[in-house]
């Protein structure tokens, strides 16, 4: 194996960039290549794959190491969730191996902010631990040198308070990682908690490796005041790239110093026919046409946001058991009279929860 920086892994584009938030049982192939139909980031990163003592890799996160890069050009990121650091090391070491040609490199979740998930040590859960979390970094580190490949870090400022966040930093800078998402919450801030960019901002002074901000990137004009505000080196999207699925495209042409009224709008009459599409996107022959909705509004509930300022499309939404009903209800609110031809708004409406159960 080698030290030295594989063919297939990218540089990061220095004007700005662009990278998809893991979503766990949405970040998936079929979604990246619908976002790539509309315009991809810079980078993918697969949703968290579970690793422990006899975990291998699950058959979402291989399709995606698989087939990501040369289906859509895109490249990807596979991220691990886990403390056991000799199962981290084995998995990672068979994710590169077996996808060498196709996978940039490895990301660690030091951020699930899930209760299920950091009660188990792992994700946000972690940042109560860093002493485990430097010796995960530095075992990632030598696997991610041996394949020469990035290793990169997603996490959050901190658990119950941003404390330890200094501290994480000087952990990834002696790890050497080659990228630092930073989500500007801690964990107990969960999705609703202001976002903390002057932690980003301090965060971008003190690595040596490029950081992208993440957390709440709504749209271009919220781009734009995050930039200025941390003068981080990328972006990271994930909520509103479900709820906007054009958004990289627009963030790219804002990069590439196109003007605001030139910047690419997505109508009312693309959102039902990205609504459409979501059906093909998480079929399954196997299951019944009442789950594929059920797997539908996930998606729904962030798309929903930005439809009505009541939450009537939500409201309905939500209570339809099959995609036929689901469509029936998109085309009263998104193609009626002239509705097709009406803006897409680029923020959700305020006080309108995707997901009230977890926000």
């Amino acid at each position: 194996m080698s030290t030295t920086r594989s063919d297939s892994v990218p540089a990061f584009p220095a004007g700005g960039f662009t990278m998809l938030a893991p979503m766990q049982d949405m970040t998936t192939l079929p979604f990246m290549r619908m976002l790539a139909r509309r315009g991809a980031p810079d980078f993918f990163v697969t949703e968290f794959l579970r690793v422990n003592a006899t975990s291998q890799i699950d058959d979402s996160v291989a399709e995606c190491a698989e087939k990501t890069l040369p289906e859509t050009g895109t490249p990807l990121l596979v991220q691990l969730i886990g403390e056991d650091v000799p199962a981290l090391v084995r998995v990672a070491d068979a994710v590169l191996s077996r996808y060498e040609k196709t996978v940039a490199g490895i990301d660690i979740n030091l951020g699930c902010p899930m209760p299920k998930i950091f009660r188990k040590n792992v994700g946000g859960g972690l940042l109560r631990d860093l002493p485990k979390v430097s010796e995960i970094l530095a075992a990632l580190r030598r696997v991610c040198d041996e394949h020469g490949k990035l290793f990169t870090i997603k996490c959050r400022l901190g658990f119950d308070d941003a404390s330890p966040f200094p501290r994480l930093l000087e952990i990834a800078r002696e790890n050497r990682a080659d990228l630092i998402a930073v989500h500007g919450r801690t964990v107990r801030g969960l999705y609703r908690a202001p976002v903390d960019y002057a932690a980003i901002a301090d965060s971008v002074k003190k690595s040596p490796c490029p950081v992208v901000a993440n957390g709440e990137i709504s749209s271009v004009g919220k781009a734009r005041s995050v930039l200025a505000q941390t003068c981080c080196a990328g972006l990271m999207c994930g909520r509103h790239a479900v709820r906007n699925p054009w958004i990289f495209r627009c963030l790219r042409e804002m990069f590439a110093g196109t003007p605001d009224e030139e910047i690419f709008k997505p109508k009312l009459g693309d959102v039902f026919e990205y609504i459409r599409e979501l059906e093909t996107c998480v079929a399954d022959p196997t299951v019944s046409a009442a789950r594929i909705a059920a797997r539908m509004k996930k998606f729904l509930n962030f798309i929903g946001t930005g439809i009505d300022p009541e939450g009537a499309f939500l409201h309905a939404v939500r209570r339809a058991g099959t995609p036929t009903e689901i469509f029936r209800i998109s085309e009263k609110f998104l193609l009626a009279g002239t509705l097709a031809e009406k803006e897409f708004p680029p923020e959700p409406f305020s006080g309108l929860c995707a997901r009230p159960n977890c926000e």
